[in-house]
């Protein structure tokens, strides 16, 4: 890929980077946003802009990024080449590193650590968290050090590639590597805050976690094996779930595609409790199961339930609609012509699905088991509510931080456990994969028809997503009752009063009143969602496109650096942003922007293993054709490669905004007083044993969610592959004849 020769992009970078030094504030204000403390910036203060802060304020390091894009100003007045890629390299690269150690040294106390006040004394002057203007000027000056490496002959010479490779790498450092390494690093510290080894050897090889009891006879096995095992179940359980009703829904009877495609998307749109509730209404001791089983049979009832049958069918529940959003998009691309072709040499349906059709679902099959795999051993509020006796990390590590006990160090030893279980997973998933090609998607016409799914698939498909479906309908019906009911098991008179209670609006003196209790966390909660979502699929998908059509240097670090977040329980999480950001230089505890920032990276991983696999399936040459007819790669991206990835835009969309409306776990320790979110204020109402509140908020949140996901896929449209649609059932008869 050839890099267009203009330094336009260069100019506009550093034209922005100067408009910041002056125009914005340099350092963000506690309790005021950057366009309020815009009136400062010329007068000195807290508010002041870069120049200000370091010629009149006694902060001249802040001169360094100053620097940084005059010299960058030197090398754009050159032609392209290597000389000018120095020039670029050195402005920009010394320029942010400066910034950055300077942000790191000097805090809101002076030196941030105590070795530099030894060394030079004590500092005078301090500094706060970075603003909008310290962070648009040190993104410049990256950018602008990645088209250095690029001038220099890195990634191909393409300016853009070389931007985006270098942005998300940092952006991954700083927002996955940096705070979960700061969490994680505790495992290495005694009670005393002395490094030690044999501190993380005392908490992880224990027999509480590797004990194999459950082998020699015993109860139980260590909390280790007891996750990997529910997390082979769950992932092998989802995938074939998912695949089959993905296959259903674009393989099977046009009147099942719009049903299955609601029902088998509302486990995700659904708060975390809900489902574990639903469950134990069913099958719990006093469950309908249960009461049916001991009044028909005489069997009593028991709490059987419990434990890891009831932990694999939650998880099958909650993370099953992932594998069919993965697989939905892969069964879309694959090409009907290498179908037809098979069967015009004479292979029957079966024979045709087995030996072209499965193998082209490898991709997706490999990635939908991954987050399978990954989703489940970070998951804790399933096994908390349906768990019983059956421990697994997940929640070893959530009492670890939450309890009495408060040992960060045995959490960050687990979670170190967790970690190594999803690299080794991950590492099989590549190995698999290698480079095998499954390109189905190319520059040539596809008219074909896609293959109606062989008799004996057919009936096994029908067979396992129709029961599922039904099961998961049977479900919500039982757990969504509740919020119309006075009082769950004991007055079952039907009633709007808890949805009166969170959303109830009065007409005041000065017009409509938002007098409902739940309104305030519903507002926040739909516009830092509403933040979250479209950028967690962009990045998602760049990084994709970057792991599927790029070759660079830590290619492998790169991609599980984007999957880490996902290995980490959300707890974990929640925690180590807590760590990393309470302090300069990004001092963001307490704000919304820390939640968006934990939405995005927390829900990252789907996003970019949907763009992965669906990338597997586009043919390189469309890239290449694009950019051979003089199209930038910005350009290509935007009108050639988006345009195919539909599918996975509309999953990594969904999942996120979803996810983002319901989760828990990473968010418990950053909510504030304003900033409650819904899953919060549920939460808090189910501690009050207040439950018919709770499930009227579900209710609405589902609805809610529903019309969002409706609106999703609405704007941004279904894939078009230029295939013949036959309807009704004539395309089986066509294929059957040919």
């Amino acid at each position: 890929m050839r890099a267009p020769r203009s330094n336009a992009a260069a100019w506009s970078c550093i034209a922005i980077g100067l408009v910041a030094y002056g125009l914005l504030p340099w350092y963000a204000i506690q309790d005021t946003s950057w366009w309020q403390a815009l009136p400062g910036i010329w007068r000195e203060g807290d508010a002041a802009n870069g120049l200000i802060q370091a010629a009149k304020q006694g902060r001249p390091w802040l001169f360094a990024g100053l620097a940084g894009l005059v010299l960058c100003m030197v090398g754009a007045s050159l032609a392209p080449g290597r000389a000018q890629g120095r020039w670029w390299l050195a402005g920009g690269g010394l320029g942010a590193l400066a910034l950055a150690v300077s942000g790191l040294a000097i805090g809101a106390r002076g030196w941030s650590f105590a070795a530099l006040n030894t060394l030079f004394g004590e500092l005078q002057v301090n500094q706060f968290g970075i603003g909008i203007g310290g962070f648009v000027v040190f993104a410049m000056l990256v950018v602008l050090a990645a088209f250095g490496l690029a001038r220099l002959g890195f990634f191909r010479g393409d300016l853009f590639v070389s931007a985006a490779v270098v942005g998300c790498g940092l952006v991954l450092l700083m927002f996955i590597g940096w705070p979960v390494g700061k969490a994680l690093s505790a495992a290495f510290f005694d009670e005393d805050g002395h490094a030690s080894l044999a501190a993380f050897g005392a908490r992880v090889f224990t027999e509480r976690i590797w004990g194999l009891g459950c082998v020699a006879g015993g109860t139980s096995c260590g909390v280790a094996w007891n996750t990997l095992l529910l997390a082979l179940l769950t992932a092998a359980g989802t995938t074939f779930l998912g695949t089959l009703i993905a296959l259903m829904a674009e393989r099977g009877a046009r009147r099942w595609q719009g049903p299955l495609k609601v029902v088998a998307l509302l486990p995700i749109i659904t708060p975390p409790f809900v489902v574990g509730l639903g469950l134990i209404l069913l099958f719990g001791r006093a469950g309908v199961v249960n009461q049916a089983l001991e009044s028909w049979f005489g069997i009593p009832a028991t709490r059987w339930f419990y434990g890891l049958p009831g932990i694999l069918t939650a998880q099958l529940f909650a993370f099953t609609p992932i594998a069919f959003m993965i697989m939905r998009g892969v069964v879309q691309g694959i090409a009907p012509s290498l179908e037809e072709a098979a069967l015009m040499l004479r292979a029957d349906r079966w024979r045709t699905f087995r030996t072209v059709t499965l193998p082209l679902l490898k991709p997706g099959l490999a990635n939908a088991f991954l987050v399978g795999f990954i989703e489940s051993i970070a998951d804790f509020g399933n096994p908390v509510v349906v768990g019983g006796q059956y421990s697994v990390l997940s929640t070893d590590i959530f009492f670890a931080i939450v309890g009495a006990q408060y040992d960060q160090g045995r959490a960050a030893s687990l979670a170190w456990v967790l970690t190594i279980f999803a690299l080794v997973v991950f590492a099989l998933q590549r190995g698999l994969l290698g480079r095998q090609n499954f390109t189905t998607v190319s520059g040539k016409g596809d008219a074909g028809v896609p293959m109606p799914l062989p008799t004996g698939v057919l009936r096994t498909v029908q067979c396992v997503a129709l029961p599922w479906i039904g099961f998961t309908v049977v479900v919500y019906l039982f757990a969504f009752a509740g919020g119309f009911v006075q009082t769950w098991g004991r007055d079952y008179t039907l009633t709007l009063q808890h949805f009166r209670t969170a959303f109830s609006l009065e007409w005041g003196q000065f017009g409509l009143v938002w007098a409902g209790t739940a309104w305030n966390s519903l507002w926040t909660t739909l516009k830092l969602a509403g933040l979250s979502a479209p950028l967690t699929a962009a990045l998602g998908l760049l990084i994709a496109w970057l792991l599927a059509r790029n070759e660079f240097k830590g290619q492998g670090a790169f991609e599980f650096a984007a999957l880490l977040a996902f290995a980490i329980p959300g707890t974990v999480l929640g925690v180590s942003y807590i760590l990393a950001f309470n302090v300069p230089p990004l001092e963001l505890t307490g704000t919304g922007l820390v939640i968006v920032l934990c939405f995005m990276f927390r829900n990252l991983p789907v996003g970019v293993r949907a763009g992965t696999a669906a990338f597997k399936q586009l043919d390189r040459s469309l890239d290449e054709a694009s950019l051979m007819l003089r199209a930038s790669t910005a350009q290509t991206l935007l009108h050639v490669v988006l345009p195919l990835l539909k599918p996975a835009l509309v999953a990594a969309l969904v999942y996120s905004f979803v996810r983002a409306m319901t989760t828990v776990s990473a968010v418990i320790f950053l909510v504030t007083a304003e900033n409650e979110l819904a899953t919060t204020y549920i939460i808090g109402r189910v501690g009050n044993g207040d439950y018919g509140v709770a499930l009227a908020y579900c209710t609405v949140l589902i609805v809610l969610m529903s019309l969002a996901i409706a609106l999703i896929q609405f704007v941004v449209g279904e894939r078009r592959l230029g295939r013949r649609k036959v309807p009704g059932h004539q395309g089986h008869h066509k294929m059957e004849a040919v």
